[in-house]
């Protein structure tokens, strides 16, 4: 338990020391915003860019393990939203967002951390084939049909918000990042040492930063009265995700064990930290912010035990 411990608890600390620091007034919001961006704009892309580069285009393309994670997070989606849509009467978009709260991880500012300190290099790959799937599929698809019921009332509206939304999803530093290192990877292009020991020095600073980012941003954000469809959506998120994922990958066998082990651990992470931004388009960031507080914080207790069997 204590080598399981080593592994998980430091991730844990930093975001602990991220809420600290914004509880006692170190850091204001304005300030943590400033921090998350720099890991998204630069310190992630260039993580991925550093990943992509440094392998072959036939590992880094990996098709098998990109099908089994998409069909792992398509099956969540998929029960999320027809529970909350058929079993639980609630709306279109509350039903989308629900299922994309259980479907897509927070990849890069928890999964990422806790799969680097526990596998080493090939994190950074399955990072960038996880963010393909998130980033390209799971969350177009639950946009698409939140912004259905907005399309209902106003016509044309949702497709017009669907088109700007995609529009900002390929100007995403991450996609962009992604094409790039793939790119470079295919043609064989070295990248010369002084660029590379920036991009090298950018990649190791998102861990640490994000994390800290996670409990800055987690500070002031209410839990009351949302139990029941945080539970909902944390069960979802925390227990079921990672157990379709590693069933997909169970039918899918051409996976390497260390990439199978990634793309669960993965799977495991809590919803990403925008996600009450992404629900406050629709009225519904309370909801969002409370799955988010609450999966997070138990994210510790699940993640730990599932390190512990898989290091087993």
């Amino acid at each position: 338990m204590l080598a399981v411990l080593t592994i998980t608890a430091p991730i844990f600390i930093l975001i602990a020391l991220g809420f600290v620091s914004a509880r006692i007034g170190l850091l204001n919001r304005e300030q943590i915003r400033g921090m998350g961006g720099f890991v998204i704009n630069f310190a992630l892309p260039a993580l991925v860019i550093k990943a992509l580069v440094e392998r072959p285009i036939g590992e880094v393309l990996n098709l098998p393990y990109l099908l089994a994670y998409a069909l792992g997070s398509l099956a969540v989606f998929g029960a999320g939203f027809g529970v909350s849509r058929w079993l639980r009467k609630d709306s279109l978009a509350a039903s989308a967002l629900t299922a994309m709260g259980m479907s897509v991880s927070n990849s890069g500012f928890i999964g990422y951390p806790i799969v680097a300190m526990l596998l080493g290099p090939p994190a950074a790959v399955a990072l960038a084939l996880g963010m393909l799937v998130e980033n390209l599929l799971m969350i177009p698809l639950a946009l698409a049909l939140a912004l259905a019921e907005a399309g209902q009332q106003r016509a044309g509206a949702s497709v017009a918000v669907l088109g700007e939304t995609l529009k900002r999803l390929l100007k995403n530093p991450i996609i962009i990042a992604i094409s790039l290192g793939l790119m470079l990877s295919l043609l064989e292009i070295r990248l010369p040492a002084l660029p590379f020991k920036v991009i090298e020095m950018l990649a190791s600073a998102s861990a640490p930063v994000a994390l800290f980012v996670i409990g800055g941003t987690l500070y002031g954000l209410k839990t009351r009265g949302l139990w029941l469809d945080v539970g909902l959506t944390g069960v979802g998120k925390l227990i079921l995700h990672p157990l379709a994922v590693f069933a997909a990958f169970a039918v899918l066998p051409a996976v390497e064990p260390q990439l199978m082990v990634a793309g669960v651990l993965f799977a495991s992470a809590p919803m990403m930290s925008i996600y009450p931004i992404l629900g406050q388009r629709f009225g519904l960031e309370g909801r969002c912010a409370a799955a988010l507080v609450v999966s997070t914080s138990l994210a510790f207790f699940t993640i730990s035990t599932l390190v512990a069997l898989l290091a087993h």
